[in-house]
């Protein structure tokens, strides 16, 4: 290993702090306040140290091995752009982000990432909360970078953009580059799940596979206090209605071998995804096993960083800590 290490916050289903395990980070503390999101980051990562807690009750000091560590990292829930930071009704999201800039402040990481919507990075909705961290952060001595990542440029099957905050120790935040892009194309839906849709036989699944032949939309993981699980608002559907595939809901198994696929005859007609498809297309490894019923496994898998995209932006910090712990890492 290269040494570097890392703590993440609102963890979920482990995106973010698996892309930095594969850039070669090791993990001393990942934290979330989600039964079910910490059964599987527990039942993936035995060896992780794994805390439920909400991060704005968790004090590093009951927590030392938070201090000291290369990276303190967030991919933390999307932020609403019509409030302000610190003002008393301010909502979780917000308070989440905050309690993240003042944790930096208590365990002083080498570096902070933090990962949100793509207007974080630049929107004049987001100003404030971009001026607050840099208020809070600069006279500590960390320099910023705000950009906008693709996790469709990083082999992800999904096009989908984030938001990102990097700060660095200023004596090494000129070395800090935004990742730039692993592919020339991106992967289509087809060519990721077109050996799951014909797994259990499905005649059509080579047909399906060809039609699907552009990256997925955003999937959106919505709240607790929604309905089921669907692929997203409506012009996700009507995207995903092009390559074939009903959006309204979420399969409990890939199709059998005698599935009708019309899609011409309406939405049941369609072939729908499966939780475990929706981990592929957010570039989840087959073996990363997401717990809980359907509902919750495909809300922690919307919600969740790409690993691939958590790899390259841990690749990119890396660098800039002078440890390139990629030469020393598995992949």
């Amino acid at each position: 290993m290269g040494g570097l290490t890392f703590v993440d916050v609102c963890s979920g289903a482990g995106g973010l702090a698996l892309g930095l395990e594969q850039a070669g980070f090791e993990s001393r503390l990942v934290l979330d306040d989600d039964e079910v999101a910490v059964r599987t980051l527990r039942s993936n990562r035995p060896q992780w140290n794994v805390l439920q807690a909400d991060l704005l009750d968790f004090d590093p000091s009951e927590h030392p091995v938070s201090y000291d560590v290369d990276l303190l990292a967030a991919g933390l829930p999307r932020v609403k752009s019509n409030a302000t930071v610190g003002r008393t009704d301010s909502s979780s999201e917000e308070r989440l982000l905050e309690a993240t800039i003042y944790l930096a402040h208590a365990i002083r990481p080498r570096a902070l990432l933090i990962e949100n919507v793509p207007g974080l990075a630049h929107s004049d909705e987001y100003q404030h909360f971009r001026d607050f961290a840099q208020a809070e952060l600069a006279h500590l001595g960390y320099e910023f970078s705000w950009f906008v990542v693709n996790a469709a440029d990083f082999g992800v099957p999904q096009n989908r953009k984030q938001g990102v905050l990097v700060a660095v120790e200023r004596q090494q935040a000129k070395a800090f580059q935004p990742p730039v892009p692993t592919v020339q194309q991106p992967t289509t839906v087809g060519t990721a799940l077109g050996a799951s849709m014909a797994s259990r036989g499905w005649q059509d699944a080579a047909r399906w596979a060809a039609q699907a032949d552009q990256p997925a939309p955003t999937l959106v993981g919505g709240s607790k206090n929604r309905g089921g699980a669907d692929l997203g608002p409506t012009g996700a559907k009507r995207k995903w209605a092009t390559m074939g595939v009903n959006g309204h809901t979420v399969a409990d198994e890939i199709p059998g071998e005698d599935f009708v696929w019309n899609p011409d005859l309406g939405r049941n007609n369609m072939v729908k995804i499966t939780s475990a498809q929706a981990a592929l297309l957010q570039g989840f490894p087959e073996t990363w096993e997401i717990a809980g019923l359907k509902t919750a496994r495909y809300r922690q898998i919307g919600h969740a960083t790409p690993p691939p995209v958590g790899r390259a932006l841990g690749l990119a910090i890396a660098k800039a800590l002078d440890g390139d712990p990629a030469a020393s890492a598995a992949g």
